[in-house]
């Protein structure tokens, strides 16, 4: 990873909208790690924690917990060392999670729909759904056809 701008803690909190303080606390909690130290013993962080840190308030914002987000940056790191795919990943599981909240919301009315709704409904979500699946599978380079 050695590429790219290294950033001091207080360039790096700037940058991403939060405190040396918190980037200080995620480093010991693991969410974060410095890239490397300065000759002078700061710590230097690049690009990939400067995303990593939005993705963290991104999640924050969302409710999760610290420890839901160390777990979920480990199993994320276990699948893919890919940026991109990482990033991709972590947009579509906040999407998801939002669309799960929303449902919830949306349950007393859909338990009101009739019948012919109901079914009208379901062929509109089962098709995008069922598109999404394939795409994240293919994604994950478990590609079903191959």
């Amino acid at each position: 990873m050695g590429n790219g701008k290294l950033y001091k803690i207080g360039e790096l909190a700037k940058l991403a909208d939060v405190s040396p303080r918190t980037i200080d606390y995620y480093t010991k909690l693991g969410l974060i790690e410095p890239e490397k130290r300065s000759d002078t013993n700061y710590r230097l962080y690049n690009d990939e924690t400067l995303k990593r840190l939005k993705r963290i308030e991104t999640m924050k914002n969302e409710k999760y917990t610290l420890e839901e987000i160390k777990v979920n940056i480990q199993e994320l790191n276990k699948v893919s060392h890919d940026d991109a795919v990482r990033d991709k990943l972590t947009s579509i599981q906040l999407h998801l999670e939002q669309l799960m909240k929303e449902a919830k919301e949306l349950g007393p009315i859909i338990q009101q729909l009739k019948p012919n709704q109901m079914k009208k409904l379901y062929k509109m979500l089962t098709q995008p759904t069922a598109a999404c699946i394939e795409a994240l599978i293919v994604l994950l380079g478990k590609n079903p056809f191959s």
